[in-house]
């Protein structure tokens, strides 16, 4: 007999551009596992970030808050460990929740509200840390041109850490399915698994790599490297080196893009075989997402980092069969704090007091329920923290998503608007637009309204010094790591 409270199996990927998934209209890439679960649930088409990059986005999914109040904006900074997140819902509300694999949170505090974690991350706990040795792939883990010089056949050693977290997580529901089989009572489960694909290096094994040669086509939006770009776009381009990439760059990299979803979605079917044949999937609740998008070549941009469709969007599918509708999709805009706030309703666990969060039953079992078209995301960095290469000054950004409308404000820079259902390619931006100006200046009221670039960068300077002396006392200290999943360098390789 099932138990009252739902089960919850929430799977977040690394760099997910849902563009390339069968069920979101990409016709070449083999993802029959995530196909099934849009098939049997539902599907939200316009998903975005809280961020388009790794740390201020996952730890913003976790808190259900802006990044700008979690003060978590680069790859180098902590959540605050007296903030409440998603895991500590679920303890509140009767759980023991589960984390195996992926997170990026940075700083002693590895769990933040899981009660277990069986499967780390690759990188140091501590700021400061032992850094990772990528072997040959060095480099191509980060926003550099060297990501598509080295692309093709070989291994990166996230799928190496992702098939650990797939085991990991089989062996986890093996278990439950021992317990009931041996006529244990049955308590209700909330597990994350964390992926790292498809993240590049853009490099994948031969028979994956294999299947999609000469099959992947070129970038749909190819825009040349010239002043008419916007001046932050311009500068992105010429820091990281790919104002021009060549043909052969492209293809390898896009193909190897394409080949590491497949692997995923493999890894993902092995873990819902698992899940159906200890027979725990009546009244589980199955949330598939991930942290930002992967740009592969669109508008002449790779990896995220940016506001376009490709790298703020992110898969949102959810599967909960006779408590959702099944093969429905979505259209509203949402947030990916929007799942946080579902998970946490479906299982009946208490809200979290300041997440800006919406639950997405109410609308998913009534689609004439009132919903606000919105969200936001944001970025912010400077050249401290480890982003990639950035003025002086610093880079204050934010999106904002009002039904048709795209809006993105550049600090003391032009901003761009965009109408999406006119224009899903954003190529004519409508911000000199005369018929324009009166929705500008109220988008741009609605984005600065609490959220302030001199404040931030305020705080990201002191940031900064705060983290020299921490990344001093690791460097001198040597903590030892309490979760690390042990990345070796020859696990990373090209042939």
């Amino acid at each position: 007999m099932a138990h009252s409270k739902p089960n919850l199996l929430y799977i977040h990927s690394d760099q997910h551009d849902p563009h390339v998934t069968g069920c979101y209209g990409d016709g070449i890439v083999a993802t029959p596992h995530l196909d099934g679960l849009a098939a049997n649930g539902v599907v939200f088409e316009n998903c975005y970030c809280p961020s388009p990059i790794c740390v201020p986005s996952r730890m913003s999914m976790l808190s259900g808050r802006y990044p700008f109040e979690n003060a978590v904006w680069t790859n180098a900074h902590a959540l605050h460990s007296g903030i409440p997140t998603f895991a500590h819902a679920m303890g509140a509300g009767g759980y023991s929740p589960v984390l195996i694999g992926r997170m990026h949170a940075n700083g002693p505090d590895q769990l933040h509200g899981y009660a277990q974690r069986l499967v780390g991350d690759h990188g140091p706990n501590h700021i400061g840390g032992r850094g990772v040795n990528h072997g040959m792939l060095s480099g191509t883990a980060g926003p550099a041109r060297v990501s598509l010089r080295k692309s093709g056949i070989g291994q990166s050693a996230y799928q190496v850490h992702d098939e650990d977290v797939t085991a990991g997580t089989v062996a986890y529901l093996d278990q439950l399915g021992v317990k009931k089989r041996a006529g244990k009572p049955a308590e209700p489960f909330s597990l994350s698994v964390g992926f790292m694909l498809p993240h590049q290096p853009f490099v994948a094994r031969r028979a994956d790599y294999d299947r999609y040669d000469g099959r992947v086509p070129p970038p749909a939006v190819s825009v040349p490297f010239s002043d008419d770009l916007h001046p932050h776009i311009r500068c992105w381009r010429d820091h990281c080196g790919i104002a021009h990439v060549t043909d052969a760059e492209i293809q390898r990299a896009r193909t190897a893009y394409w080949a590491l979803i497949d692997r995923m979605d493999h890894m993902i079917g092995q873990i819902l075989a698992a899940l159906r044949e200890n027979e725990l999937i009546d009244n589980t609740l199955i949330v598939y997402m991930s942290d930002h998008g992967e740009q592969a070549g669109e508008h002449g941009l790779w990896w995220k980092q940016t506001f376009y469709e490709h790298s703020a969007k992110v898969p949102a599918i959810l599967s909960w069969p006779g408590h959702l509708p099944k093969g429905k999709r979505f259209d509203q805009v949402i947030s990916s704090l929007d799942l946080n706030a579902t998970m946490i309703d479906a299982l009946q666990c208490p809200a979290l007091p300041h997440s800006r969060g919406r639950s997405l039953l109410p609308l998913m079992r009534d689609e004439s329920a009132s919903w606000d078209n919105v969200a936001f995301s944001e970025f912010c960095q400077d050249r401290a923290g480890g982003g990639g290469p950035f003025p002086s000054e610093g880079v204050y950004q934010r999106m904002m998503r009002q039904d048709e409308w795209k809006f993105n404000y550049y600090h003391n820079q032009p901003c761009q608007l965009f109408n999406l259902r006119e224009d899903p390619n954003e190529l004519h931006d409508r911000a000199t637009d005369p018929a324009c100006q009166s929705p500008i200046k109220d988008f741009t009221a609605r984005i600065l309204d609490g959220w302030h670039p001199e404040t931030i960068a305020s705080q990201l300077a002191a940031q900064n010094q705060d983290n020299r002396i921490l990344s001093a006392w690791a460097r001198h200290t040597q903590p030892a790591d309490t979760v690390r999943w042990d990345l070796r360098p020859e696990m990373d390789y090209l042939e």
